[in-house]
């Protein structure tokens, strides 16, 4: 069961990630700068919190460890193809200095599970931007098949984390991810019911 969750996550990442960056590419989809910035730097500090622990290794939260090629190569790709409306906002800078809180907290504690704790507070807040931006549009702006498979990676991620820093980890990607996924299904039936 361990291998089968390593490599239907690392699968699912894999294809979330081409299928991201085609559909930024092809100007198919407006993801916000401000919430791949904010999960770049979370996602490496949190699996550097993860690995400060010393009792595990990069396989034992691979949900983490896959998701820092993703969220790094999806930041990449919305700075080179991405839009106007990509960019940041008063409410993304906003976020920004909720962000270097958590961090500066984390700075002065040293204890790797409080400061696993706040960085995953700054995953929470990394949605906000996105969350802000569906919540106000009139159409959807994300791509539900890259969702859906960040869902079910977090979810099989389960299957295989070891120690409870990686279970954090995971059951908060579930539960971020479950949430945006009804706000992307909402602006999709508001799309669906101005058009009728």
């Amino acid at each position: 069961m361990r291998f089968f969750s390593l490599a239907a996550v690392v699968t699912l990442n894999l294809f979330i990630l081409v299928r991201y960056v085609w559909l930024i590419r092809q100007k198919r989809i407006q993801p916000a700068l401000a919430m791949w910035v904010f999960f770049t730097i979370a996602v490496v500090g949190s699996f550097v919190t993860f690995l400060s622990e010393g009792t595990h290794g990069p396989l034992d939260n691979i949900l983490n460890t896959s998701d820092m090629a993703l969220v790094g190569c999806v930041t990449i790709a919305i700075l080179l193809f991405g839009d106007k409306t990509s960019r940041f906002t008063r409410f993304d800078f906003g976020c920004l200095g909720a962000v270097a809180a958590i961090l500066v907290f984390w700075g002065f504690t040293r204890e790797h599970a409080a400061a696993h704790g706040a960085i995953q507070a700054i995953l929470v807040i990394a949605y906000f931007p996105v969350a802000k931006r569906i919540w106000q549009a009139d159409r959807n702006t994300e791509s539900f098949a890259a969702w859906i498979g960040m869902l079910l990676a977090a979810a099989l991620s389960l299957l295989s984390s070891e120690g409870w820093l990686a279970t954090v980890y995971s059951v908060r990607a579930v539960v971020c991810t479950s949430l945006l996924l009804l706000l992307m299904a909402r602006a999709h039936w508001r799309q669906t019911a101005s058009r009728e």
